[in-house]
């Protein structure tokens, strides 16, 4: 196929499971091994087009987002949300810089790695929506001190592929007492800074791979992975209103032992 192709197929990939607990990362590296595209600019590109899904969040809140902006200098509230973020992301940016190439060297390469995290997200994320403690917090942009800390410090486990930061915010969030609509929204919001950090670190270091040839594939997977994320942003709220967290659960699980099939029968 053509290269093109590859790039709507990820960005598609990329923009339907950025936000929803599944692991964007798990899907793109199990995708590009199915599809057999090679290490190299495959693995950057996969990264390149999480700023398109997160370009998703700056457009469908960004009447919010800039309201905030504008009322930093007056309002207290409005710094305490901006301030919540940053401290958010802190931990996560702190063990993701310390343990980047083991991450994308070692991790990233594991496949089986990825599909039992698969399944054990899934399981974690049947059981959480099972068994959770009553909410106490329902404001995504006026949480306490503690709890901001305390969802930054479930961000970290998603260094590990397959995890899912998505999953592993909004479970954290519920666990520590915040309802379930503010976790998924405030996991919004830390995607931003997260993902730009993301991008920009593996931007500079493969800033040799990012040639002009390859700038229209990386666009393609760009503007598709933007696309498909504005329609899972919309809707996402409304279904795990409506549905809990348990089918994203019974999804990761199908797919990892799909996974771990296909790569059982490969192996000669």
């Amino acid at each position: 196929m053509a290269d093109w192709i590859y790039a709507v197929i990820l960005g598609l990939v990329e923009g339907l499971t950025e936000f929803i607990p599944v692991s964007s990362t798990g899907h793109l590296l199990l995708t590009k091994t199915l599809l057999g595209l090679p290490d190299g600019f495959w693995d950057t590109f996969s990264v390149m087009i999480q700023l398109g899904a997160i370009l998703a969040v700056v457009v469908l809140y960004f009447q919010r987002l800039w309201g905030v902006f504008l009322r930093l200098p007056s309002d207290p509230q409005a710094r305490w949300f901006a301030a919540s973020v940053v401290i958010a992301v802190i931990p996560s940016a702190v063990v993701g810089f310390a343990l980047h190439d083991l991450i994308k060297n070692v991790l990233f390469e594991s496949a089986p790695l990825i599909c039992v995290s698969l399944i054990l997200g899934g399981v974690v994320l049947i059981v959480v929506d099972r068994w959770s403690p009553r909410p106490r917090e329902g404001d995504a942009m006026a949480l306490s001190f503690w709890r901001v800390v305390g969802i930054g410090l479930f961000q970290c486990l998603s260094v590990v592929p397959g995890v899912s930061r998505s999953g592993a915010t909004i479970v954290g969030g519920t666990l520590i007492g915040i309802d379930r609509r503010a976790a998924t929204e405030f996991s919004f919001f830390m995607a931003i800074p997260t993902m730009v950090g993301a991008f920009a670190l593996d931007f500079w270091e493969n800033r040799d791979v990012l040639t002009a040839d390859n700038l229209g594939v990386i666009a393609v997977g760009f503007v598709v992975s933007f696309v498909s994320a504005v329609l899972v942003v919309k809707t996402m709220l409304g279904f795990i209103a409506r549905f809990g967290l348990t089918p994203y659960g019974w999804w990761r699980i199908a797919v990892g032992v799909v996974g771990l099939g296909i790569i059982q029968f490969a192996r000669p």
